[in-house]
């Protein structure tokens, strides 16, 4: 089969791209899951963008460049921060139901910030402009659908990506185009603790790295400060917007312990709130306090996560909710540039799959959207100009292959967690990496959905892991104990 364009992933940045490059092609968005099921449908907090006469894109940038320690692509921060406005200009044109009063919308602050630029729709952002954009993209006629098609590798001659080869039910298959777009999310469910769906197993990453495509800083994995820590529930997201709107962190005194690790007290740098929280944890429970709030408020302001704690048996009206790090966001990715290029011609790559330069070495709270949807847009110019023919070729498929990888998926999370988590050292880089060589080594050919994502894991974790014993030094959410 061919098309024009081959998106893979459905988050914001695939479904805007779909979008836009609908007008210029045929285009085929194809994703593992529903169409609905991306890292973008958990996104709580929001967008960030400068909108507020009192705020200006020097400050977001800076914000960036610090939060990122610096080791951002200036370039590339700044233009971000420009494009933001439009950007969110363009998701109240779809229809995108953001906070308003009175026609004007409403903006919250979160970590790193140091003025209220953040645009939200409840504590579900993600989810409703997901929902958004999905109502676009089912009326498009350019734009065919393929739910839960499993990408697994890319098809790549003479350093150009011609397609992509997939798995629908029990058929694998082959798809060629002009461009071959990965916005395929994450990698959090390498973690054994992760605020990420299940379907975060590094895939896109996977693909570009065995197809020959450059990656860099993936050392900087990003653990979500306050991720819900209760026995028998799973590491649900709290918002940074709970801290934003004036949630306070305390120690197992009960004493609020974060104005001795940063001026910015709760709104500090994920990096160091998450840092902070794992230090104090060693004394005992950390919980995250909103209750000196009005109850009815909290109700209106975060619905999704007052239902959802209710049903573990806290009412964040009344009762604290206890916190601990979990793994979040990848900082780091397949490199691409203000268009999404990658080192392969015709290869393009945006949203968490792609280092952009954006993040540096710790992402500021809520630039992921941004970031996704404007660099999402840039590769549509780039994309549009592509005239040559799409090439087929003879390519080989895998054969299906059976087998349940659970236990192997279970050892590379718990791997990952114990040696390659918040604090890292040299010892226990070098046993993960160790580790999940050979467990690549011992998977067996062939293809199957999880054998495919346990193989993706095992690659993606071990690439992390060498990044981060590359790196002797502590930097963002990098940290070493053993730096001399």
């Amino acid at each position: 089969m061919k098309t024009d364009f081959i998106v893979v992933g459905s988050g914001i940045a695939g479904l805007n791209f779909a979008i836009e490059a609908s007008r210029h092609g045929k285009v085929v968005l194809m994703t593992k899951k529903d169409l609905m099921e991306s890292n973008t449908n958990y996104a709580q907090g929001g967008i960030a963008s400068v909108l507020d006469k009192f705020d200006s894109f020097e400050s977001h940038v800076e914000d960036t460049m610090r939060a990122g320690c610096f080791h951002n692509d200036r370039a590339a921060v700044e233009f971000l921060v420009r494009e933001g406005p439009k950007m969110i200009s363009k998701l109240l044109d779809l229809g995108t139901p953001f906070e308003q009063k009175s026609g004007v919308l409403k903006l919250t602050k979160e970590g790193g910030h140091h003025h209220h630029r953040v645009v939200y729709a409840g504590d579900a952002t993600g989810h409703v402009i997901e929902k958004t954009l999905i109502k676009h993209i089912k009326s498009s006629p350019n734009i065919t659908i393929y739910e839960n098609a499993l990408a697994f590798d890319l098809i790549v001659r003479d350093d150009r990506c011609l397609g992509v080869k997939y798995l629908l039910g029990n058929d694998v298959k082959a798809v060629f185009s002009k461009a071959v777009i990965l916005a395929t999310g994450g990698v959090g469910m390498v973690y054994r603790k992760t605020t990420n769906p299940n379907i975060a197993t590094g895939d896109g990453l996977a693909m570009a790295y065995r197809a020959g495509a450059a990656v860099e800083d993936l050392e900087f994995m990003q653990f979500h400060p306050t991720a819900l820590n209760k026995h028998g529930a799973p590491p649900f997201l709290i918002s940074e917007a709970v801290r934003g709107e004036g949630g306070v962190l305390k120690n197992s005194n009960n004493e609020r312990f974060m104005p001795r690790y940063h001026e910015m007290e709760e709104l500090a740098p994920r990096d160091v709130v998450a840092r902070a929280i794992a230090k104090e944890a060693e004394s005992g429970e950390v919980t995250l306090d909103i209750t000196h709030k009005d109850p009815e408020l909290l109700k209106i302001r975060f619905p999704t996560i007052y239902k959802k704690l209710l049903e573990y048996g806290i009412d964040i009206t009344r009762q604290p909710i206890p916190v601990l790090p979990a793994a979040h966001y990848m900082c780091g990715g397949v490199k691409v540039n203000l268009s999404g290029e990658t080192n392969i011609r015709n290869l393009f790559a945006f949203g968490e799959v792609a280092r952009t330069g954006v993040h540096g070495a710790n992402r500021l709270a809520s630039n992921s959207l941004l970031e996704s949807i404007v660099f999402s847009q840039q590769v549509v110019e780039a994309v549009k100009r592509l005239e040559q023919e799409i090439e087929v070729i003879d390519f080989s498929l895998p054969k299906l292959v059976e087998g349940n990888f659970d236990e192997v998926k279970a050892g590379i999370r718990e791997t990952m967690w114990t040696n390659v988590g918040l604090i890292r050292n040299a010892s226990g880089l070098s046993t993960a990496i160790g580790q999940l060589k050979k467990i690549e080594e011992a998977l067996p050919m062939g293809i199957s959905y999880e054998l495919a994502a346990v193989r993706n894991l095992a690659l993606a974790g071990r690439l992390i892991a060498e990044a981060a014993l590359a790196r002797k030094k502590s930097l963002g959410c990098h940290w070493r104990d053993d730096e001399n």
